[in-house]
């Protein structure tokens, strides 16, 4: 059951209208095990060998200045490999930057939270990630208010959020106002439709579920599309539900934002499409596709973007390491092969 459709994954057929956006350079950068500021900079440009977003050096010190603990960008061992380590909480959460393989030149990396058997999206980029956190925290009450955040931000925060504004603008709900000025953001989406559905207005929530899955609001993330399926399940459309899933899983299975069994049940797939995809990293099957006219760098792509599929299935991420590199390396993407690789 051959899937296509989606965008920016990395690097299978599921993204052909992606155009490649690498900057071909040597990653010679070593970073050290002692993580400050600058090296995540340098990290990016030499071993991510990509355009750093423009206030990376700030969102660092507004992250540091809550309380968190800023870690190496090399600190990758096992996290799945396209993620550039920013933070870790109290929790042990991680922060991150999302590398995808494949870009077009304006899309800047997003924030991500690194989970075991993928990634969550926090914001589509660095900017919306500090303008949220700024709006948050001056929502808070005064005694909890941490002032030293935009103290932190310094002039990208005032250009970004003028403290006060909140209060100010008369919306009484936080997520209402991130909404309305700050950019949308899946969690505060996925509340909506459930505050929707618990105020009885079940038109809303399905409106709001259908309004999340435009292909401009999250491009080559699976999760709105596994929220909204779940949505088709609360209100009996089963359906429906079975092709929000399926068409879910055309996405990376990295994007899911849950485990993938979660989504294959909705699905009602069994174990048939994990068979398809390790019957096409074989070397049977790689041949298959050459027979069939594919070209060879195409088809190495596909396979790494089926081996990130297959290592978030189990959260195993290292692995898959090499075999992931080597599919990079023998498409053309040397950069992005040494970035899989990089161990610091």
């Amino acid at each position: 059951m051959k899937m296509s459709g989606g965008v920016l994954c990395g690097g299978s057929s599921r993204c052909n209208a992606v155009p490649l956006f690498l900057n071909h350079r040597a990653a010679s950068l070593r970073i050290s095990s002692s993580s400050s500021i600058p090296e995540h900079v340098s990290f990016v440009k030499d071993v991510a060998v990509t355009q750093p977003p423009q206030h990376l050096s700030q969102l660092l010190t507004i992250l540091k200045t809550r309380g968190e603990t800023i870690i190496s960008p090399g600190a990758k061992q096992g996290l799945i490999p396209l993620a550039i380590p920013l933070s870790k909480n109290s929790s042990g959460s991680v922060i991150a930057l999302l590398r995808w393989p494949t870009a077009p030149p304006q899309l800047e990396m997003p924030v991500v939270e690194v989970k075991k058997h993928g990634v969550w999206l926090l914001a589509k980029t660095v900017d919306q990630y500090i303008h949220r956190i700024l709006v948050e925290e001056d929502a808070k009450d005064s005694q909890e208010r941490n002032e030293e955040l935009f103290h932190a931000s310094a002039d990208v925060g005032e250009k970004l959020y003028r403290k006060g504004d909140f209060a100010e603008s008369g919306i009484s709900n936080l997520d209402s106002y991130l909404l309305k000025k700050v950019g949308i953001f899946p969690d505060v989406l996925e509340r909506k439709v459930k505050r929707h559905f618990d105020e009885g207005d079940q038109v809303s929530a399905l409106v709001t579920g259908e309004f999340y899955t435009k292909k401009e609001h999250f491009p080559g993330f699976a999760r709105p599309f596994v929220f909204n399926a779940e949505v088709m399940l609360r209100v009996g459309r089963k359906v429906e539900a079975k092709d929000a899933a399926r068409g879910a899983l055309k996405s990376p299975w990295w994007t899911l934002g849950c485990m993938y069994r979660d989504v294959a049940d909705i699905a009602q797939w069994d174990d048939e499409q994990i068979e398809y995809i390790k019957e096409k990293v074989t070397e049977e099957g790689r041949q298959e596709d050459l027979k069939k006219g594919k070209a060879p760098a195409q088809v190495v792509l596909d396979e790494a973007a089926f081996l990130l599929d297959l290592a978030s299935i189990e959260g195993n991420w290292d692995g898959y390491l090499e075999r992931i590199g080597k599919c990079y390396e023998e498409g053309g993407l040397d950069d992005i092969a040494k970035f899989i690789l990089y161990k610091q």
